[in-house]
């Protein structure tokens, strides 16, 4: 382990929920959410505290959100008013380091290893750094600091909210050993089962299986689990995020009944999907074109096809194999594309044959 490297992950505390009670000080105390309306199969983005205490949680159906809570407070989201914040936010940041790796709007990664101010201490900082966000956005905002990127997000959410927790590298080792398989970046609810199943409850039974064991049960993935249960993890903290696909969709106030009426709503989709590919760039080219299917009875599926470009047609043809599957009522339809990374070719003729994209993160609303 490293270390000689100070990280600190920041993570605003129920971001969108806590810029609303900032600007509307009348619902601090009330259970809040940010999301659609029930009324329109919207979906729950973030709720405060308040909301959590009756079980409320993002990701969650509004309706189902409104009978766990039936005083809950829905408010539509303001994008442009949290990117404002979060632009504010990251040039606290910038104060004391430029290797940042946003993670989104309310969550980064600060590689703080070379900052002399606050006399170097990685707890001072991050204890400033949550000072200055109250005082100058007046939200709170929790902070784990640790020597590695996975050790630091354990530790940002161990006090929350508005807290923060410090892994000392010669502490990390035994600190994991509890450490619950839920919480290892990479592990699901499927892997989770996988692991319970097997008996392994928390890092310090990952440990007692060898490379070849881990291997045969999880694949390459087994290798990685063996870094993580001796609370080993060497990535650097990246000022560019690689974008790995951007995609649009439509939950649907009334199910979709067949398949020419879905048919029907994927040039639209793809009007919205091209309204997010106007920021364009050099950066990435288009690998995959996919579409995303949910229908009525909750059951999913995905299809996808190699293509350099975005086309209707072929998004036309991915929603027949796919709507083949159930061919059933749908409730949600979604396109995209999957990107890869574009590196010019040291020549004046590079631009000739690129199909470059480049797209802004996708918030949940």
């Amino acid at each position: 382990m490293n270390f000689d490297r100070k990280i600190i992950h920041c993570d605003c505390d129920c971001f969108y929920a806590s810029i609303e009670m900032r600007d509307n000080p009348s619902l601090i105390g009330k259970p809040i959410a940010v999301g659609g309306s029930p009324e329109r199969r919207g979906v729950i983005a973030t709720c405060n505290y308040d909301a959590r205490k009756f079980g409320v949680h993002s990701a969650m159906a509004s309706a189902t959100a409104r009978k766990r809570c039936p005083q809950l407070i829905i408010i539509r989201p303001n994008m442009e008013k949290y990117r404002e914040a979060s632009h504010q936010i990251h040039g606290i940041f910038e104060y004391y380091t430029d290797l940042i790796e946003p993670l989104s709007l309310d969550e980064a990664y600060l590689d703080v290893s070379k900052c002399k101010l606050m006399n170097g201490s990685a707890i001072e900082i991050a204890r400033k750094i949550r000072t200055q966000i109250l005082e100058n956005i007046g939200i709170t905002i929790s902070a784990g600091i640790a020597p590695n990127k996975f050790l630091a997000k354990v530790a940002s959410d161990w006090d929350k909210p508005d807290g923060q927790f410090a892994i000392q590298p010669q502490e990390a080792e035994a600190f994991v050993a509890t450490l619950p398989v839920e919480k290892l970046h990479g592990v699901g609810k499927v892997t989770a089962r996988k692991m319970k199943h097997l008996g392994i409850e928390n890092c310090g039974d990952i440990r007692k299986l060898n490379t070849e064991e881990l291997h045969k049960h999880f694949g390459r993935f087994g290798e990685r689990l063996k870094q993580l249960s001796l609370g080993i993890d060497e990535r650097p903290v990246q000022k560019e995020r690689i974008r790995k696909s951007v995609s649009v969709e439509n939950t649907y106030i009334e199910d979709l009944p067949d398949i020419d009426t879905c048919l029907a709503q994927l040039p639209k989709l793809m009007n919205q999907l091209t309204k997010r590919m106007e920021k364009i760039s050099s950066n990435y080219l288009i690998r995959k074109q996919f579409v995303k299917i949910k229908f009525h009875d909750f059951a999913k599926t995905t299809v996808e096809m190699v293509s350099p470009v975005a086309e209707l047609t072929h998004y036309t043809s991915l929603f027949k194999e796919g709507f083949s599957r159930g061919n059933k009522p749908v409730r949600l339809l979604g396109i995209g594309v999957r990107l890869i990374p574009y590196t010019p070719k040291p020549s004046n003729q590079a631009n000739k044959d690129q199909l470059p994209l480049i797209m802004e993160d996708l918030e949940t609303t």
